[in-house]
């Protein structure tokens, strides 16, 4: 689906900002439902890892391979990114073991043995980022510009995939 050169650059605009907000569907109430939830990986190969007690409402709302989107923002950079796919539940004591540590830690009271411990793995399937690597003047001066001459702004990179 996505080559590595773009799992690379999906990585480089989400690593530094770590957490991102996972929006589920709870059908129960009809409603979509967003929380932050914290990257624990140290690369990206089209899958996002997370750690979330299993007895979660979030663990719920993604049975069944439900899609699931996540998203990431550093308003700081101007860098967003959304990604959506399907959401699974795992208990690999090897993955656990992986990615464990001290942050992750003080959310489990019985640590890596805590029968609750899980991990969230959301296999992606479609995105779409911006980076907007100008600065605050250039971005006003390129609106202003597009509405002078009746074009669209450059506010810089958007890519859509999948």
């Amino acid at each position: 689906m996505s080559t590595p050169e773009h799992k690379q650059l999906i990585w480089n605009l989400i690593k530094d900002i770590k957490v991102g907000m996972l929006v589920t569907d709870d059908e129960s109430e009809s409603v979509l439902r967003a929380r932050p939830m914290h990257l624990v990986q140290d690369a990206y190969d089209g899958t996002l890892y997370f750690y979330t007690p299993k007895s979660a409402s979030k663990v719920y709302e993604i049975k069944e391979d439900r899609d699931v989107c996540v998203t990431f923002s550093d308003t700081d950079k101007q860098v967003y990114v959304s990604l959506s796919g399907k959401a699974t539940l795992t208990q690999d004591s090897e993955l656990i073991e992986r990615y464990w540590n001290p942050f992750v830690g003080a959310w489990f009271e019985d640590g890596k043995e805590d029968p609750d411990v899980a991990m969230l793995k959301v296999k992606i399937n479609q995105g779409e980022h911006w980076d907007t690597n100008e600065s605050k003047f250039v971005q006003a001066f390129e609106i202003a510009k597009a509405n002078v001459t009746s074009s669209t702004p450059d506010m810089g990179e958007n890519e859509k995939f999948g």
